[in-house]
């Protein structure tokens, strides 16, 4: 026997919430199942550091990942929107403002520590990775930079300004040696297969960055 109108509405209203909780997002499409969300990432960022960018599809991650196609598609609306947001919560765990050491070699140290510990990881991989879509994609390389310039931009001025107030560095000193030379150095080091060890990291710190920010 057929329901109440009250009844079938109760029985539509929940399968309706679902599907508009799934659909909708601040991204315009994504959903909020962060479970599925991470393993998304996950297998974006594996493959990225496998195969490449180029060679990396939708359909390579969903299988990866073990989702459908229209599952990411209800998430990203491409490609290199899912990739930006992979590496986004990836580098999220090195964002964090970094403890005041009491000195300016030791800040710098901490940061390069941490950069060299990024660099030997996967994140080798994947800078290797991007290189080639960066330059073929000029869209996906301003997604990819306005992401990362501005916590090293942040993580480079909270340096200086520390130093400053120590009175280790002048008022006009130029982060330049922490946003490009130090990042420049240490990848062009890995590329070549010389530990990025602690001989090396004070090397950057003590004979690179700090007699440039003092130049």
């Amino acid at each position: 026997m057929a329901g109440s109108p009250a009844a079938d509405v109760a029985e539509v209203e929940p399968r309706v919430g679902a599907f508009a909780t799934d659909a909708a997002s601040p991204r315009g499409g994504r959903p909020r199942d962060e479970g599925r969300d991470l393993a998304i990432m996950e297998a974006a960022v594996e493959l990225l550091a496998e195969v490449g960018y180029d060679a990396m599809s939708i359909e390579s991650i969903a299988t990866r990942a073990r989702v459908s196609k229209a599952t990411i598609y209800r998430r990203w609306p491409g490609k290199a929107e899912l990739v930006v947001d992979a590496l986004r919560r990836r580098h999220e765990p090195h964002m964090a403002e970094p403890d005041d050491t009491g000195s300016l070699r030791g800040d710098l140290l901490a940061a390069v520590n941490n950069m060299l510990e990024q660099i030997a990881g996967m994140d080798g991989a994947l800078i290797c990775g991007m290189a080639t879509a960066v330059r073929a994609d000029a869209q996906l390389g301003q997604m990819l930079l306005a992401d990362k310039k501005a916590h090293s931009e942040r993580l480079a001025g909270l340096i200086i300004s520390r130093a400053q107030a120590r009175g280790e560095l002048a008022e006009d000193s130029d982060p330049g040696p922490i946003l490009k030379v130090a990042p420049g150095v240490a990848l062009f080091r890995q590329m070549t297969g010389e530990p990025l060890d602690e001989e090396f990291a004070a090397y950057l710190v003590d004979d690179v960055v700090i007699p440039l920010l003092r130049s």
